[in-house]
């Protein structure tokens, strides 16, 4: 693609005339940066402020007019050193945006000395070009924090691959009217690298044949909570309705409050098995009752999810569907739950891992697997269900999905435990695609809204 390097506005606290016909970037700006857009006629209006920026250190800014679609950057390549990490970090200040995470993008390209593309030192093991040694595509920092002066911190770190010798950062805005992005203080530093996050997943293969109260159902869950335990599971999940399974009862016979009898019980079990249990239980509140899926853990009851997508019986039955989408913090990261009948809709991961979900638990009577699959894939997050569904159905499975589809562990017999170590800080990296997860604040379209 060919790039034009085009005007900008330098200001010192009052306008000054914008020089045409040159790069001003080499005489005004900071040294090495520049102003680029794929044609002259969709270029937004470049600005430097010397003075700019929270700090007065300067900023650089990039504003349209009335018309849509204008796209543009600043870019500047830093020196770097293959095999080493590195930090990109800006401060980045938005005005008038309605999708900030669409319109202000950062980015950062690996080169070598003659500014071709490299590949990343490993053999990928994703399920798309697995065996390969993947190019490596941008980095996409991302907002790591939100400042109290209406600033945000846009951050990311990365392993540089051994053949690069500059990182190439792109401040760029895209396509909306009447909008402003502003960045200070960029910089692309050396650093260390960051620590594993080491997590054991765990879920049951089991139905709760026996049992006559709720806390009776509970209880059946305990040996295998503790097989989990040996085996240092950080969180265990157990499957829909738990307490209403096989007892021939109605929806709301089972319901209790949440927190209530059944979560007071397992966050004993997760107190003494030093664990997080995800629970799929039945809720009532008030004249409501609600298919939950509850997290518990050592500090106690950590929070609940309420299905959102009921199919036909739950709704005969009753049951109301639930309305929010929240993600827990533990103390390995970051956990959503969705339940059975929410596989189906791709919108209820996709809102979860839009929150921050890193991993999403599911308790599922039945599910097409293959939509477990898709979950995983398309947000990139560890997804981990329990069912009731034997194996000679060829339907769903108790088992722990990877960030790119591929089954890592499932259960084959009634009875079992099983278990998959992952390591939550290590990103997926495709052929292609690059870091797919980065991109998918930027790349995921803008829905118009039902409500």
């Amino acid at each position: 693609m060919k790039l034009i390097a085009v005007n900008v506005l330098i200001f010192l606290g009052f306008m000054c005339p914008a020089v045409w016909g040159q790069n001003l970037a080499v005489n005004k700006m900071p040294a090495g940066w520049s102003a680029e857009t794929p044609r002259e006629e969709i270029s937004p209006d470049f600005e430097y402020n010397l003075r700019g920026g929270p700090s007065g250190l300067g900023s650089f800014s990039i504003s349209t007019d009335h018309r849509s679609g204008s796209f543009g950057w600043f870019q500047k390549s830093f020196p770097v050193e293959g095999g080493k990490y590195y930090e990109f970090t800006a401060l980045q200040r938005t005005k008038n945006l309605k999708h900030a995470r669409r319109t202000a993008v950062a980015r950062v390209l690996w080169r070598d000395a003659d500014g071709n593309r490299v590949k990343h030192d490993f053999v990928s093991d994703a399920s798309y070009a697995r065996g390969t040694q993947p190019r490596a595509e941008p980095e996409f920092p991302a907002v790591a924090e939100k400042l109290n002066n209406g600033w945000s911190l846009i951050k990311g770190t990365y392993l540089v691959p051994s053949t690069a010798t500059q990182g190439i950062v792109e401040l760029s805005y895209r396509w909306q009217a009447r909008g402003k992005v502003e960045w200070s203080q960029v910089d692309l530093h050396p650093t260390v690298a960051p620590p594993a996050r080491k997590v054991k997943l765990a879920t049951v293969h089991f139905k709760p044949v026996d049992g006559d109260s709720n806390i009776e159902k509970c209880r059946l869950f305990e040996p295998l909570i503790a097989k989990a335990a040996e085996q240092g599971a950080d969180i265990i999940v157990l499957p829909e309705c738990l307490t209403y399974y096989g007892r021939g009862l109605k929806y709301h016979q089972c319901a209790e409050t949440i927190p209530g009898e059944s979560t007071d019980y397992f966050q004993k079990l997760a107190s003494k098995y030093d664990l997080y249990i995800c629970a799929g239980l039945l809720e009532r509140d008030g004249r409501l009752v609600f298919n939950t899926a509850a997290l518990v853990g050592p500090e106690g009851f950590v929070g609940k999810y309420r299905k959102v997508t009921l199919p036909r019986g739950e709704i005969e039955g009753g049951i109301t569907p639930g309305t929010e989408y929240p993600v827990f913090e533990t103390s390995f990261g970051k956990v959503g739950m969705m339940i059975c009948y929410d596989g189906f809709f791709p919108e209820v991961a996709r809102k979860l891992s839009q929150n921050g979900a890193e991993v999403i638990c599911w308790p599922v009577w039945g599910c097409n697997p293959l939509l477990g699959a898709a979950r995983a894939c398309e947000n990139h997050v560890f997804v981990v269900s329990s069912t009731y569904c034997g194996v000679e159905l060829d339907w769903m499975i108790s088992g722990i999905y990877g960030r790119d589809g591929k089954i890592l562990s499932q259960a084959q017999e009634f009875g079992e435990v099983v278990l998959s170590e992952v390591d939550l800080a290590r990103r997926l990296i495709w052929s292609s695609l690059g870091d797919f997860k980065a991109q998918l604040p930027s790349h995921t379209p803008v829905v118009p809204s039902e409500d």
